[in-house]
């Protein structure tokens, strides 16, 4: 049965890939590049490994989803609904099992594509779908709510919703309008951009900009009323510790 399987990259070769194809590629791989280098930061964080951890990892898994994968149109980066899911294996098992649990899952989902099991997925029904789907956006939106308020992170890793709540109300105090206006203008000009040029990379563009305008005019620091950036979040992530 593995005879059938062809990765896409191979595929879409044979049947031509011209130049607006790279550059279609292009675009969008350094646009989830800019999305998911935070984000793989994040989630090794969140599950006590040191930030180069997921940088690594997520290079390593992006790589192979991309030379292996069997659709042309995937996008393959972390994923912020797997946080809960890596504190509490990493808690109870520590990071040798997380570890062991990747490689469970990954084997896992070899045998479902050996066994051509992946159709099962056709008799989900649709509002499992909707509300797994709803709950990645409500995770990831939660989770960007306190630094686009200027509120710094809880001391204690965030497992539920209700405590990252929490944490955004206890924190109010803390809210500042240089952080949140930053966030609504970059939101502002991806809207903008997509109305007026839908060709161009909005999201790539405004983030460029917004980082640019960060830098240049000397808003970037962790303290209140400052905009917080990778270096400064990840001190020792940035000068290579």
């Amino acid at each position: 049965m593995l005879g059938h399987y062809q990765p896409a990259l191979f595929t879409a070769l044979r049947r031509g890939y011209g130049r607006a194809d790279v550059a279609a590629d292009l675009g969008a791989g350094l646009l989830v590049g800019v999305v998911a280098l935070p984000l793989s930061l994040a989630l090794a964080i969140a599950a006590g490994a040191p930030p180069q951890v997921g940088l690594w990892t997520a290079i390593v898994g992006g790589f192979l989803i991309a030379l292996l994968g069997g659709s042309r149109v995937q996008i393959g980066g972390p994923a912020g609904a797997f946080v809960p899911l890596c504190v509490a294996v990493v808690q109870q098992f520590g990071l040798p099992g997380l570890a062991l649990a990747t490689v469970m899952s990954g084997l896992l989902q070899l045998f479902l594509g050996i066994c051509r099991l992946g159709t099962v997925i056709a008799f989900i029904p649709i509002p499992v779908v909707i509300g797994f789907t709803t709950g990645i956006a409500v995770i990831l939106a939660s989770t960007q709510l306190g630094p686009a308020l200027g509120i710094p992170d809880s001391a204690q890793p965030i497992e539920h919703l209700h405590e990252r709540v929490a944490h955004l109300w206890h924190g109010r105090h803390a809210i500042h309008a240089l952080p949140l206006a930053v966030c609504a203008g970059t939101v502002a000009l991806i809207a903008l951009l997509r109305r007026t040029h839908p060709r161009l990379p909005g999201g790539l563009i405004a983030i460029a900009l917004a980082a640019a305008a960060v830098w240049a005019s000397g808003w970037e620091g962790s303290g209140r009323g400052e905009v917080a950036t990778i270096a400064t979040r990840y001190p020792e992530f940035a000068h290579g510790g």
